[in-house]
């Protein structure tokens, strides 16, 4: 009797956490901006910041404030595609020496991965950086990046290189969960 109580409950427990949704097993809440057509996940604990002539939105870690998620919008060559733009390298790096590390900002913005995927008939580059900061510091920045109606739409999250390892899946998450429609 004893082992048939426990595995129906074992069986309740899996369909319970097998329907509960990779957001909420993850710690991750939705954010969505229907009037610029995108939307991604962030992780608890994370609150959304006012940044003045920056992103459209900054989320940072309540704790560990230099942790962040921010969307920018871009305009992009009329009827231009991702595909258009560049090769996932070559986008890479254009956004590398642009937003990473602008001349003259002391930082430096080495590419480590890119990658193109497609999510619904989109296409998405997957970008990876390692960032030094001039105080030697080093960052982590993960980027999603797409073209939809016209704009390039870039999510970026940074994280100090001395958290990655710690954060790496979940910001995976976070940036892999980016969608423009």
């Amino acid at each position: 009797m004893w082992k048939r109580i426990a595995l129906i409950l074992l069986l309740v427990l899996s369909f319970s956490l097998s329907n509960s949704g990779v957001a909420a097993a993850a710690g991750l809440k939705s954010f969505v901006d229907t009037n610029d057509g995108y939307e991604f996940l962030y992780p608890n604990g994370w609150v959304q910041v006012k940044v003045a002539n920056g992103p459209d939105v900054v989320f940072h870690d309540l704790i560990e404030i230099s942790e962040n998620v921010s969307v920018v919008i871009s305009p992009v060559p009329e009827g231009k595609t991702l595909p258009e733009l560049g090769t996932p390298t070559e986008v890479g790096y254009k956004l590398g020496k642009a937003a990473l590390a602008p001349p003259d900002s002391g930082r430096s913005a080495e590419l480590v991965n890119a990658v193109e995927r497609e999510v619904d008939g989109k296409t998405y580059y997957l970008l990876e950086y390692e960032v030094k900061l001039p105080n030697q510091q080093e960052r982590h920045n993960i980027a999603s990046v797409a073209v939809s109606r016209g704009k390039l739409f870039t999510l970026n999250a940074s994280i100090p290189e001395r958290r990655w390892q710690k954060v790496k899946r979940m910001i995976d998450n976070v940036v892999n969960s980016f969608s423009v429609y």
